[in-house]
């Protein structure tokens, strides 16, 4: 219902802001804003053009940039104290859309895309699959600023010397990994989360893929099904036996220079760290990209951040422009060309871009992972239900015992339903 919703609110929208005529960029010339960011690829890259925007409008922006931990610590107490500090921030739809919505936390966007846009944004560019997450109740609650997938960074040239490849299904990986840690101990053979509320993002394609589901048909935890107990045991054993020394502290930030400086084989992590991961030309040869291999499902992550203005910033129309030029055409055309892979069509299917792409081989393993991923992707990252966010440290937390070895598999997951069960009936 939501996704038939999202496709009339498009087409609504998008009737009224063909209207538009004459938009005025200057109208709140003078004023200030504050954005509150993640250290993100997409907020780095856009802070990049902070001038061209403060030009355009005249409007200054703050940004006030914080590891993704801290970024949402901040927001919180800012929220609850109901402080009009913050007018604009990032925002994961497949994360606390739900809980944010609930809260009030979102100011309604539709009126400001009906009545303050400029003529060339093409707000249905944006597709409905995009935009349905973003509603909640009739509101529109933020713009698509990039789409991504956990996707494995691999060592082209490592794999070659050790003799190994990309295993057909999720069971091969555990081999692969033994091999290039026989074949090249001077290197990490395999990282990713293992941070308690990060690591949920990764562990989903493992649990997809094995067959699993967080909720039974009864809406049950099912966190000690046959295929979730498989996937905890892989994700716990590769990281525990083959990953890097404290892995259960590492985010999406470790991961990446762990890669970048050589001293992982194979990262699996966002697809939005390709920037990052290439930074200065390091493996821009030798890097391969690929989803996670398939199983018993072949259902990766696909999810995208939003940004969103705050219901109580004082400015909402002044926020409202920064995200309305952000997420336009134009500077989503830009952004593209620094890896951040575009949520417009347009942008995705213009032959600049594509030119771009075609320009290394990584760039297209990249783009493939990232269509492949639209085609049969989910964006379940945590338990499906409004606190999802609590969710994730209950299933961050049962594979961090396994990995410590404090608990057993079977002994982890019926601790992990228990306390989902609890959680569940809080609703």
């Amino acid at each position: 219902m939501r996704r038939t919703f999202a496709v009339l609110v498009v087409a609504i929208l998008f009737a009224h802001g063909a209207l538009a005529q004459q938009f005025n960029w200057k109208k709140h010339q003078g004023e200030t804003i504050t954005f509150l960011s993640s250290n993100h690829p997409w907020a780095n890259a856009v802070l990049k053009h902070k001038a061209e925007f403060e030009a355009l409008t005249g409007i200054t922006v703050k940004f006030d940039t914080y590891q993704e931990q801290q970024m949402r610590q901040r927001l919180v107490t800012v929220m609850n104290a109901k402080s009009s500090e913050i007018d604009v921030f990032m925002s994961l739809p497949s994360r606390e859309g739900e809980q944010f919505a609930k809260a009030g936390w979102y100011a309604d966007l539709t009126s400001l895309v009906k009545n303050a846009v400029a003529k060339d944004y093409n707000f249905a560019d944006f597709s409905p699959p995009l935009i349905a997450p973003l509603m909640h109740n009739g509101k529109l609650t933020g713009i698509p600023l990039n789409v991504e997938a956990p996707v494995i960074f691999y060592r082209k040239d490592v794999f070659k010397k050790c003799g190994v490849s990309m295993p057909a299904t999720l069971d091969g990986l555990q081999a692969v990994a033994e091999k290039l840690k026989a074949c090249n101990p001077a290197m990490v053979p395999w990282t990713t989360r293992g941070l308690k509320a990060a690591l949920p993002y990764t562990y989903a394609g493992f649990l997809h893929n094995f067959g699993g589901d967080y909720l039974d048909k009864s809406r049950k935890p099912a966190l000690c099904s046959k295929q979730a107990q498989a996937a905890t045991t892989l994700y716990a054993n590769l990281l525990k036996n083959y990953g890097p020394p404290g892995a259960i502290n590492n985010n999406f930030y470790q991961n990446v220079s762990l890669y970048h400086e050589g001293k992982a084989v194979m990262a699996f992590d966002a697809s939005n760290e390709l920037h990052r991961i290439n930074e200065g030309g390091a493996w821009l040869k030798e890097t391969g990209v690929s989803l996670l291999p398939g199983g018993v499902r072949n259902q990766p992550v696909l999810i995208g951040w939003g940004l969103s203005v705050s219901a109580h910033s004082k400015r909402p129309e002044t926020a409202w422009f920064f995200v309305q030029w952000a997420t336009s055409p134009a500077m989503q055309a830009t952004l593209a060309l620094e890896d951040i892979a575009p949520p417009r069509a347009q942008i995705a299917n213009d032959p600049a871009f594509k030119k771009w792409i075609d320009a290394e081989a990584v760039r297209r393993e990249w783009m493939n992972s990232i269509q492949q991923a639209g085609k049969t992707g989910s964006g379940e990252v945590g338990v499906p239900i409004t606190a999802n966010v609590a969710s994730r440290d209950i299933i961050g937390g049962m594979v961090n015992e396994v990995m410590l070895g404090q608990k057993t598999v079977p002994q982890a997951c019926a601790d992990a339903n228990k306390a989902l069960a609890d959680l569940m009936a809080r609703e």
